[in-house]
């Protein structure tokens, strides 16, 4: 990405000026498994996330979720029990791509839906 770009826009990572301020008025608390950096004010009262990649809050783990609303103190790991073998990471917002859920009747499936089952009765003014 161009020195411009990253000056500008806001949409696909950090800007400058979110990297200056975090470098300069933020303390590094952690980095979670896709790459998002954590950071908390030094008196503690702020904290925010500066994300490896575009800027998707869907992104953000929920250990991380929980840290980042104050519900946890400290790093997550610490806290946190290992994850089982049966959990798998989030697939984050698939919304607007390939894999987005398209239930039966959706225009991007088939476009076509079940007929009613007849339980329906559709409503006339009295008159």
């Amino acid at each position: 990405m161009g020195i411009l770009a990253k000056i500008f826009t806001w949409w696909d990572g950090a800007t400058i000026g979110t990297l200056l301020f975090s470098a300069r008025k933020g303390l590094k608390v952690g980095t979670d498994e896709t790459g998002n950096v954590y950071y908390q004010s030094k008196d503690g009262l702020r904290r925010w996330v500066i994300y490896n990649g575009a800027n998707d809050a869907s992104r953000v783990s929920p250990d991380w979720h929980g840290w980042l609303h104050g519900t946890h103190d400290g790093n997550p790991e610490d806290y946190l029990p290992p994850a089982r073998g049966w959990e798998h990471g989030s697939d984050g917002n698939l919304t607007g791509t390939a894999a987005a859920y398209r239930p039966a009747g959706a225009l991007e499936s088939s476009g076509k839906r079940a007929r009613a089952t007849g339980d329906y009765e559709a409503w006339s003014p009295s008159e």
